[in-house]
């Protein structure tokens, strides 16, 4: 059985406590919140990271 099965039969049988399901709540919101705002707003071009060359590079002829 996946692991994450086995993990929701637990939390069936033993719920979190509020305070640990308001916490799942706010992080769940937070990253939903954030992939909303980059799927309307897009990815913005100072944010990309570009790739720094580290030194000579030797080819062989």
């Amino acid at each position: 059985m996946p692991p994450f099965l086995m993990r929701m039969m637990l939390w069936l049988r033993h719920p979190p406590s509020r305070n640990q399901q308001i916490a799942i709540a706010v992080i769940v919101g937070v990253g939903a919140g954030a992939a909303a705002i980059e799927w309307v707003f897009g990815w913005p071009d100072w944010l990309t990271a570009e790739r720094v060359p580290r030194g000579p590079s030797l080819r062989a002829p």
